[in-house]
């Protein structure tokens, strides 16, 4: 949930403003095979991950590297990038899980099937349309299968321990909350 959103975010944030540009795009599209323990390691760290995540709101991120390398080793991580890796690759199979069946939908399936609903919809004025077929189909080429059919199953064994990890993030006085891939809390 949101709680995710901001781990993934900080991880990410972490992990690009360490590396090249031409080392991002292959740090961001890596799918590894998942373990039990990566995944429980996971769940683990999210407290003390948060703990450092709120002490960045002010400060650049890259003032606690260093800390974030330091909690993520603690939980069986090389550091934050290998945690970024796999906090990744949860939330690609997270993404195409419905929460309410726990049903996975291949992204592809997924993404044409938005694409055939938009294309069908006279709802939507012919200028957003053509907006946002631009928007899936160019999602439509970028997307990959899941390499490593286990990573589903041990996310979906997972899921709701998954889905529990949550924070509240305080903007102007009032808690939101959101989700990691954007359907758990749909």
């Amino acid at each position: 949930m949101y709680r995710m959103l901001c781990l993934t975010i900080a991880a990410i944030i972490i992990a690009f403003t360490s590396f090249p540009t031409s080392a991002l795009a292959q740090i961001a599209t890596v799918q590894i095979k998942l373990t039990e323990k990566q995944i429980k390691g996971f769940i683990a760290a999210q407290d003390d991950i948060l703990a450092v995540v709120e002490k960045m709101q002010d400060a650049l991120p890259a003032e606690y590297e260093a800390e974030l390398d330091s909690v993520s080793k603690q939980h069986g991580f090389r550091n934050i990038a290998d945690y970024d890796t796999v906090a990744s690759n949860i939330s690609i199979v997270t993404a195409a899980i419905d929460p309410q069946t726990k049903a996975f939908t291949n992204p592809q399936t997924a993404i044409q099937k938005e694409i055939d609903d938009v294309r069908t919809d006279k709802t939507i004025s012919e200028h957003e349309k053509r907006h946002l077929l631009e928007e899936l189909n160019a999602a439509l080429k970028a997307t990959e299968s899941i390499r490593f059919p286990t990573n589903i199953e041990l996310v979906k064994k997972y899921y709701e321990k998954l889905a529990k990890t949550t924070v509240g993030i305080f903007d102007d006085n009032t808690r939101s909350s959101l989700s990691l891939t954007g359907t758990w809390s749909e």
